[in-house]
């Protein structure tokens, strides 16, 4: 299976600098047949031109939430129905900062993952623990119990989700887990998937804590790292296309 390369432009962009920034990952591209699946997360009010700016192309699209309800009277919520009219192939579920800034639960995650999987969009399920967490030695404990809550909420359907790990304390702040830190955290993700699902093989584990252009092959070629989720590296297009060579 492909690596995967997910870019989160998160609430950044406007109309014209996206426009010029897909043209110019495009332009890079060129004609060749990416060596990892590329998708690019953006906010909800520019899925529309990133139906319009992708289609036939080598990139696709994706959300960065998605409610945990079908639909109704939820003023400012996006569904999943909604996104997949709008042909998202997936949505981040989870991120550390609706965590934090939003108060998003374990089960409130699963919800929305177990929401992107019945409209037929694979969630990215983010897991990842703070540095308050790490020092304390809780770190397995963390990604588990919240891996945990999705597993048990979409069940037989676990095979078909994407896992992030994000180490929050490397988030934004220029530091990253060493390549053989992030491999531990991955290779328990990787037994509880095991565990969990007779397919854990179809299970891609990315590593989410600021990966860019000078990191990523180092971390790209542990055992347990099946590709990243690209913050601030993916709102330019040199970077994010080196990161997408390394996944090669």
């Amino acid at each position: 299976m492909k690596k995967l390369i997910a870019g989160n432009w998160k609430m950044n962009g406007s109309l014209a600098a996206n426009e010029a920034l897909v043209n110019a990952m495009l332009s890079g591209l060129g004609s060749e047949e990416p060596g990892a699946d590329l998708v690019l997360c953006v906010p909800a009010p520019y899925l529309a031109q990133m139906q319009l700016l992708l289609k036939g192309a080598k990139l696709t699209w994706g959300a960065q939430d998605v409610s945990a309800h079908e639909q109704g009277a939820y003023t400012g919520e996006v569904s999943a129905a909604m996104l997949q009219d709008f042909g998202c192939r997936h949505v981040i579920v989870g991120h550390s900062e609706r965590r934090q800034y939003h108060g998003e639960t374990d089960a409130l995650v699963a919800t929305k993952a177990q929401r992107a999987l019945a409209a037929g969009i694979t969630p990215i399920v983010c897991v990842g623990e703070t540095l308050d967490e790490r020092e304390a030695g809780h770190t397995e404990s963390v990604v588990k119990r919240q891996l945990a809550a999705v597993i048990h909420t979409v069940a037989h359907c676990t095979s078909e989700i994407v896992v992030a790990y994000e180490p929050v304390w490397a988030i934004g702040t220029g530091k990253t887990a060493a390549p053989e830190q992030a491999q531990h955290v991955h290779a328990v993700l990787r037994a509880q998937l095991a565990a969990a699902t007779q397919h854990p093989e179809r299970v891609r584990i990315l590593y989410g804590g600021s990966m860019n252009a000078a990191n990523a092959a180092s971390l790209l070629a542990q055992a347990d790292i099946d590709g990243g989720l690209i913050g601030g590296a993916s709102l330019k297009a040199p970077d994010f296309l080196s990161i997408a060579a390394a996944a090669r």
